[in-house]
């Protein structure tokens, strides 16, 4: 088992590998938490992915300084395709009174989709516009804090083997010497490889400790997005 000595947090959009890379850190010793709704499963976990992380990564920098992220590049011709098929499945789910899905979940899918504000959340444009503005922002803040911590963030793209080598050795050094393949999970149409993929590391997503199932109490606006605003 490898050992991590700060907390990592996968920040990139949900269809950019998000569960393939959860699957490798568990196969690399990692406890792994794919999507995390309470304070537990953030204590409990090495490495947390998804929701809330791609949207509350600046929140989550304040609270651990220390943690790495990953952030998660793919294709956007490639990603429009399978988050279009992604969001037709759960848009019933994320209404903001009737849908079934965690409230976090909802806050982080409105804050980078404008869900509320969009006539067509599906539509090409509007999501090319969010992978856009996501990865600018993710970018422009993790530039302004390298002053302050260096080498605590890394862009990779999932897809590229090269990347795989960079994400170890950004992780455990340069010494880390296991070769492990990404796998490519969540082909197609399937969205449940996680729940389906068995491990002694993983993490619950609604972990309750000592604070039951009590989640973080930073602030979190959510804003229009820049293009949905009324002029």
């Amino acid at each position: 088992m490898f050992h991590l000595d700060e907390k990592v947090f996968v920040i990139g959009l949900p269809r950019t590998g998000t569960t393939s890379i959860s699957i490798a850190l568990l196969e690399m010793g990692c406890k792994v938490a794919h999507q995390a709704f309470t304070q537990q499963a953030f204590e409990l976990a090495d490495v947390v992915s998804d929701v809330p992380c791609f949207s509350d990564y600046q929140q989550l920098h304040q609270l651990y300084p220390r943690a790495k992220f990953i952030y998660l590049d793919r294709d956007i011709t490639a990603w429009v395709c399978s988050m279009q098929m992604l969001l037709k499945k759960m848009l019933p789910h994320l209404a903001p009174t009737t849908g079934r899905f965690h409230p976090l979940m909802k806050r982080s899918f409105e804050a980078c989709f404008g869900l509320s504000h969009s006539d067509d959340p599906t539509d090409e444009f509007h999501l090319q516009q969010c992978y856009r503005f996501h990865k600018q922002q993710v970018c422009h803040y993790f530039n302004a804090q390298q002053s302050a911590y260096v080498d605590n963030f890394i862009q990779i793209d999932v897809s590229k083997a090269t990347d795989m080598v960079r994400l170890q050795q950004f992780l455990f050094g340069s010494n880390f010497n296991k070769t492990i393949r990404m796998p490519h999970v969540n082909r197609g149409t399937h969205v449940a490889s996680w729940d389906e993929y068995r491990h002694n590391s993983k993490i619950s997503s609604h972990a309750s400790g000592l604070l039951k199932r009590k989640y973080f109490s930073y602030q979190f606006d959510t804003a229009v997005l820049p293009w949905l605003k009324q002029g």
